[in-house]
């Protein structure tokens, strides 16, 4: 056991700090601009309120995984451990703002109550987290990796990499410049002057073509002196209040919150299992109980405070380590972020770096977990990984479909389901593989793994599951209920009982095909 302690910063922890520092901080941009511009929040509660919080918790988080790495470093000798990464929950932040605090804010006229109804989601939401902790270790231990790292990728591909790709072809002068100074150096092996990170350089780049480009009145990056002197009026000094009576006043709206809390709860719960797991993978393996607890314990206390979101491990750790990041890139990336909330500095960002010039680096993560699904399975279960990843395309495409008719005042009931499927458009396939979608990409990975491994028992044992989370709503459904999706339960249960029946009857003697050379056709 190592006697000295592990280093708390290494020179690999500069590109960790600075690729994770600007991913929370494209979370936090977006975030401010939700609060101020869709649900039109006052200013003085954006920065007066939630950001001090968002801040507080943030940091909170980073410091607790980085002590969490440290501990593992100590325990094991190591100095190759990286601790997770973690902040804002980027799915459920377009959850709460657009599910519950828009329609409550219209409803009343009233964006405080909004606000009111996120921080009580979020206080649901916590305690889903803490009681599951204690249960997400037996769920990780049966359920086989292709599944659980098929269902990630997928988020990362569908949710993590789709719009920050589609923002760099917007504006490829900035975009596709910076994605290449990112690829050459984290890919490629690189190395820039004097050993800069690259996602400082790729930054550095985008802001200066971005300025450029405004200065000859092309203005690709929307960048304006105008804005960035407005900017500047945001600052000031601003500490966390407790918003425990605000936290409460939301339980009027909880019929509306639980529709969805208790399942995005869930999601919460199996999202930070697979990223465990992701972690494991890459050779650090932390607590699953604690990991789950922690985030449960963090988001309470921000929502307490005045934050409307809730605490997530994210996407990435592999790809943080990869860099070269250990204990320090965590903790520090937290208290940079604790000042720059705490003293209004966002506001000021937003209006003088490109948001094209950060996208690189989330699609770069969104690559590196894709990948690791594949890279880190057995080829075998390569057909499962492509199962997993279905329904979060789903998903997307029908975010997509919803966001482009909810913006021509009109939904896809009022078009006419006959009519979209008539164009080519299956609307109803859609909502119903992608409700849902990291449960349900994660059993029928589950399922798919052990058909292929010939363990069919278990593979029927998974599909009566699939069969009761679909029946109450939790997958390929739009709500918790009873009998939500009863058809398609039925089928989990039809397939459990033809996988029991070949488990029994069956006499298995077909040989996996080898893959394919390259070359070969079918």
């Amino acid at each position: 056991m190592q006697t000295t302690k592990p280093a708390f910063w290494v020179p690999g922890d500069w590109n960790a700090y600075f690729g994770f520092g600007t991913n929370i901080l494209v979370n936090l941009l977006v975030l401010t601009g939700l609060l101020r511009f869709v649900l039109q929040m006052p200013d003085d509660i954006v920065f007066g309120r939630i950001l001090p919080a968002v801040g507080f918790m943030m940091c909170l988080s980073t410091l607790y995984y980085a002590w969490l790495a440290y501990k593992l470093a100590k325990e094991t000798g190591r100095t190759d451990v990286c601790a997770l990464p973690s902040g804002i929950s980027v799915p459920h932040m377009f959850v709460v703002v657009f599910v519950i605090m828009l329609p409550i804010s219209l409803t009343t006229g009233d964006p405080i109550k909004g606000w009111e109804a996120g921080l009580t989601w979020v206080f649901v939401q916590s305690f889903v987290l803490m009681i599951g902790g204690f249960i997400a270790p037996y769920i990780r231990k049966i359920t086989p990796r292709a599944a659980l790292l098929g269902t990630l990728a997928g988020v990362s591909i569908a949710f993590i990499s789709m719009r920050p790709a589609l923002e760099m072809f917007m504006t490829p002068v900035i975009g596709f410049v910076c994605f290449a100074i990112i690829l050459l150096s984290w890919f490629g092996g690189v190395r820039y002057f004097k050993g800069i990170p690259a996602g400082l350089v790729a930054i550095a780049v985008g802001t200066l073509i971005a300025w450029g480009s405004t200065a000859m009145g092309l203005n690709y990056g929307g960048l304006t002196l105008d804005k960035l002197t407005q900017s500047l009026t945001s600052f000031g000094f601003s500490v966390p209040i407790p918003a425990v009576g605000h936290v409460f006043s939301g339980f009027e709206f909880i019929g509306i919150i639980l529709v969805t809390a208790i399942p995005f709860g869930i999601y919460d719960l199996v999202e930070a299992m697979d990223n465990v797991e992701s972690a494991a993978v890459a050779g650090d393996s932390f607590p699953t109980t604690r990991v789950l607890t922690a985030d449960g314990v963090i988001s309470l206390i921000g929502c307490c405070m005045g934050n409307p979101f809730i605490n997530a491990v994210y996407i990435g750790h592999p790809g943080w380590k990869s860099m070269g990041g250990r204990i320090g890139y965590s903790a520090v990336t937290g208290i940079t972020m604790l000042v720059l909330c705490w003293l209004g500095i966002i506001a000021v960002f937003s209006s003088a770096i490109p948001l094209v010039a950060i996208s690189p680096i989330l699609l770069y993560i969104g690559m590196l977990i894709g990948s690791q699904a594949f890279q880190e399975t057995p080829k075998s279960h390569a057909p499962a990984v492509v199962v997993a990843l279905i329904p979060h395309l789903a998903a997307w495409g029908k975010l997509q479909i919803d966001t482009v008719l909810g913006a021509a005042g009109t939904n896809a009931a009022a078009v006419g389901l006959d009519k979209l499927a008539q164009n080519g458009v299956l609307y109803e396939g859609l909502s119903v593989l992608g409700g849902g979608a990291i449960l349900g990409g994660l059993m029928l990975g589950a399922i798919t793994v052990f058909i292929i491994d010939r363990n069919f028992i278990k593979a029927g044992y998974f599909s009566i599951a699939a069969s009761l989370m679909t029946f109450f709503g939790f997958m390929h459904g739009e709500a918790i209920g009873i009998g939500e999706s009863p058809t398609v339960a039925a089928a989990y249960m039809a397939v459990a009982c033809v996988l029991f029946a070949c488990a029994k009857f069956s006499v298995v003697d077909y040989k996996v095909p080898e893959p394919m050379e390259h070359g070969s056709v079918i």
